[in-house]
């Protein structure tokens, strides 16, 4: 199978891209968190903030400040319980357990890891694993990377200015046990989620941030020591509170440097890490496109150009204007809740609508090396929704204009049923649903403009919008459940795209919900 074959599968006939009779065995599942053996390392304060309202003015953080940072991004937060399933007749039913954390991830696998190249007082400079089950830094390699990292980022970047720099990396085997060659579509998407959260905490933290998704791949997974068998970086995003050069282009500012060049300046390591799994299964599509994803010289660096949103035919329901959302981020990071079979219909209101659709766009704004600087860039994903039992407004399909904020019609009528017989598994009664939301992306120009790099850059822009929308949801007393197991081929028939040459990446259903019989507990002191 071609990889273009693959991926078109992989979102329109998921059948024919995994394995067939794949069975899970949950007996040798790999840890949902990676643990290093025999490194340094160094420990994050337990004392993690109750909230994130009146944060200090911007200063260089310490390595309190920095703990804090990943705990809120990707940290461990919260145990539960839950007996599965809910309507078992058995004497004796399956007890669940699982760790959370503030961003979800399909399974609760976590197929993301963190790494972090560190400038800070009290803290040899270095590049350093956040290892979440004990909430510290691992010291993968000591010393002053600066001239490296910005070297592998085309010279676009003034890494000597950040205190930090973020990687995101997927390790293939977490989240390929349970999903097969499913599980390439989800790491983008979790990887953004992720990235979504990453975003936000360092708005409330004062950190200056940029996402960078062209890099050369190889000299920064040397940096770290990674097998590119099993895992890749996916993103490079500088941390700064002080003035800094971003650029997008690379010929703008350095000339053209190749990732094997790099490589030469640094001694490889091999740091030994524990997976749990006895048994790790070969996943030769995942690598192929990795492999085939991979930038080896700055010359492949390029910009796209986002696709004009479609213009509806149809009657343009205004929205009202709202003011943006104001909340404390960790208090809404704690309430949020995914729910599945715990939706209850109740009646939205323009306003919260509103708010919910202009908080979700609104944020999403980001700095990233795909646009042009100092010029308005359209977003690479949008937000289109069936909605039913929604105040004055028609039940319908619609897309949202974040630009004049406003809704446009495509296709009126009730579609909750036919969206619940496009649903692989009943794990949520669409009928109970008023905001089934999907975000929306071009078939074909990232790939055209990015190769098989810009598949997963879209999935990732999409995790990232997904994450805000569950973040105004929750802010609006709200809970969102994003869903992969869909048919993109009736949510696109519904809102007319195929001809416009646009697709449904990801299902969000949005609405109120009952609480959940399960026994959970946070892990903040």
């Amino acid at each position: 199978m071609s990889l273009e074959e693959f991926l078109h599968n992989l979102h329109f006939d998921i059948d024919k891209a995994s394995v067939p009779n794949w069975q899970v065995d949950w007996e040798d599942a790999p840890l949902s968190y990676k643990l290093y053996r025999g490194l340094p390392v160094v420990p994050f304060s337990l004392e993690v903030p109750l909230t994130l309202e009146g944060q200090e003015p911007p200063v260089k953080p310490d390595l309190r400040k920095v703990g804090h940072f990943l705990w809120f991004v990707y940290g461990l937060t919260q145990v539960s319980q839950s007996v599965f399933p809910l309507d078992s007749t058995d004497k004796t039913a399956n007890l669940v357990q699982s760790y959370r954390r503030f961003a979800p991830s399909g399974g609760a696998l976590y197929p993301n890891e963190l790494y972090v190249y560190l400038k800070i007082e009290d803290l040899p400079f270095g590049v350093y694993h956040y290892d979440v089950a004990h909430h510290r830094l691992v010291l993968l390699r000591e010393g002053n990377f600066d001239s490296y990292i910005a070297c592998a980022l085309g010279n676009r970047c003034d890494v000597s200015s950040c205190f930090g720099t973020v990687f995101v990396s997927t390790m293939f085997w977490k989240n390929f046990f349970k999903y097969n060659n499913f599980s390439y579509r989800l790491q983008g998407l979790d990887a953004g989620v992720m990235i979504g959260q990453l975003l936000e905490v360092a708005k409330r933290f004062g950190f200056s941030s940029g996402v960078y998704y062209q890099f050369l791949d190889r000299a920064i997974n040397h940096l770290i020591g990674l097998s590119e068998q099993e895992e890749s970086i996916y993103a490079v995003i500088p941390l700064s509170v002080e003035p800094t050069i971003w650029s997008t282009y690379g010929s703008e500012i350095g000339s053209d440097v190749s990732a094997t060049e790099l490589c030469r300046e640094l001694t490889a390591i091999q740091p030994h890490h524990y997976v749990r799994s006895k048994k790790v299964k070969e996943y030769p599509m995942l690598t192929k496109l990795n492999e085939a994803s991979m930038l080896d010289s700055t010359k492949e660096f390029s910009l796209i150009e986002a696709k004009e949103s479609l213009n509806c035919d149809g009657q343009v329901e205004a929205l009202p204007l709202v003011n943006r959302l104001s909340y404390d981020l960790a208090a809404i990071c704690r309430k949020r809740f995914s729910p599945d079979m715990d939706f209850v219909l109740k009646k939205v209101s323009q306003h919260q609508l509103a708010m919910l659709l202009q908080e979700a766009t609104s944020s999403f704004s980001y700095r990233n090396d795909l646009d042009r600087t100092y010029r308005k860039n359209e977003p690479r994903v949008s937000i289109y929704g069936c909605l039913y039992n929604v105040e004055g407004i028609p039940n319908g399909a619609y897309h949202y204009d974040s630009t004049a904020h406003a809704l446009r019609e495509v296709h009126l009528g009730d579609h909750r049923l036919q969206l619940q017989s496009g649903m692989s598994l009943d794990n949520v009664n669409l009928l109970q649903v008023p905001l089934c939301l999907h975000v929306v992306g071009d078939r074909e120009t990232f790939r055209t403009a990015l190769g098989y790099r810009g598949y997963r850059i879209q999935q990732i822009e999409a995790g990232m919008l997904v994450q805000r929308l569950l973040l105004a949801a929750t802010a609006l007393g709200m809970g969102g459940h994003p869903l992969l197991g869909f048919d993109a081929n009736l949510s696109d028939e519904i809102y007319k795209m195929e001809p416009h040459g646009m697709t449904s990446l990801i299902q969000i259903p949005i609405g109120t919900y009952r609480h959940r019989p399960w026994l959970k507990s946070s892990l903040q002191s």
